[in-house]
């Protein structure tokens, strides 16, 4: 393995409480030739005697904002919060110096949320890692839609390094230590579009991202699960996208229907694009049913409908018309407000293939549904098709290939 000369690894824990396994990590790293840093994100200080944070709790707190006594002071929640937010501020400043070659974090409960607000921080391919005692359970809240490897610790870090987390904390130093010396593949200089969809629009997609490659764009393609629609919002805040094709935005339902497990990362889908005055073409596929767990954890209104069992984890339940209604009102009014070239184009026979005709959770009412309200709310700044077919079958797909082009001939002439 070849590890890349210069700069340094940083290893994130709360010393107070983890600084055996910091201190393991970091000897790790550096009899294998990389330097690296430990950032204190404790509450309290240190241990006396013992081997001391590269970058002390008093720098990351005052990166925060604030000196160790005001963190001291916050209810613990913000006093974590804080902590993480300048960690995160002074490895992005590192980054940005060129020093930076990845993250790994330790913690259980606490520590954990420190981290990963300062993981989340930095850009998306730089290396982050965290290694926490909590990874068995619901981790959408620290990671949001940041690329962070996450292993189980399976031992608690108590009393220092053990037969087991010494196994895992290697492997959770190499898994880093080999993505640092990963070189990422060139760009090819191809303009990017973004892309959702979910399994039930793949057909849609996968026409559409292969029409893009040929048409001399490179498809980048997000799965519609909350995270995947927040992250492509993301990068187009970052200048990675010259259109978005928004065909799947179900997450949309789970921002009016918060029980859906789906709903975005961060509030407000389908506002990013139009801020930014990319062109977008949207559709609505996904918006015609709720996804929920397992079955046992679908929510009492929602078991007696039509239903769809995806997978084990993974249960469709079919929206009834006066929610997609809902849905259409949210969606008419985030549409209105983009600042560059919008469409919504609209499939009339199905937005899924378990919504379209013959599909388990067809209801031609749910279609009719949105139509009255767009052809009521939407906005005449946005550009409205309808298609009369189902959203995977090839009528969609030449329909949004012919807006698409239409959009860039305009915008090239504006």
């Amino acid at each position: 393995m070849r590890i890349p000369r210069g700069g340094w690894v940083a290893v994130l824990a709360t010393v107070d409480t983890k600084a055996q396994e910091a201190d393991f990590l970091r000897r790790w790293f550096q009899e294998r030739g990389c330097e690296a840093r430990v950032v204190d994100l404790g509450l309290r200080p240190p241990p006396e005697g013992g081997p001391p944070a590269n970058v002390p709790r008093e720098a990351v707190a005052q990166a925060a904002g604030a000196g160790p006594a005001e963190v001291g002071q916050m209810r613990r929640d913000r006093a974590l919060a804080a902590m993480g937010e300048g960690a995160g501020r002074l490895l992005l400043e590192a980054w940005r110096r060129g020093e930076l070659r990845g993250a790994l974090a330790i913690g259980g409960n606490q520590g954990t949320a420190a981290a990963c607000i300062a993981l989340r921080a930095l850009p998306l391919g730089v290396p982050k890692v965290v290694v926490s005692t909590v990874a068995s359970g619901n981790l959408r809240p620290y990671i949001h839609a940041s690329d962070v490897a996450v292993m189980f610790s399976v031992a608690d870090f108590v009393g220092g390094p053990n037969r087991v987390s010494r196994t895992v904390l290697s492997r959770a130093a190499g898994m880093l230590l080999g993505a640092v010396a990963a070189e990422p593949e060139p760009q090819d200089g191809k303009p990017a579009v973004a892309l959702t969809a979910l399994g039930n629009t793949h057909g849609a997609v996968s026409s559409l991202a292969a029409w893009l490659q040929q048409e001399g764009y490179e498809a980048v393609v997000f799965h519609a699960s909350g995270a995947g629609g927040t992250a492509m919002e993301r990068l187009a805040e970052e200048g990675a996208f010259v259109a978005v094709l928004d065909l799947t935005p179900h997450e949309l339902v789970g921002e009016v229907f918060p029980e859906d497990i789906y709903a975005p990362v961060q509030a407000g889908r389908l506002t990013v694009a139009g801020r930014l005055g990319l062109p977008q073409v949207v559709a609505p596929g996904g918006l015609d049913y709720f996804i929920f767990g397992a079955p046992e954890t679908v929510p009492a209104p929602y078991r007696e409908r039509p239903t769809h069992h995806h997978n084990p984890y993974n249960t469709n339940v079919k929206a009834q018309p006066d929610e997609v209604e809902r849905v259409a009102e949210e969606l008419c009014r985030r549409l209105g407000t983009a600042r560059g070239p919008v469409a919504l184009v609209v499939p009339l026979r199905g937005w899924s293939y378990i919504g379209q005709e013959g599909g388990p959770l067809w209801d031609p009412e749910v279609p009719q549904a949105l139509r009255r309200v767009v052809r009521a709310q939407l906005p005449a700044s946005v550009r409205y098709v309808e298609v009369d077919c189902a959203i995977n079958e090839a009528g969609f797909v030449r329909a949004v290939q012919g807006v698409f082009r239409e959009m860039l001939v305009e915008e090239v002439r504006s």
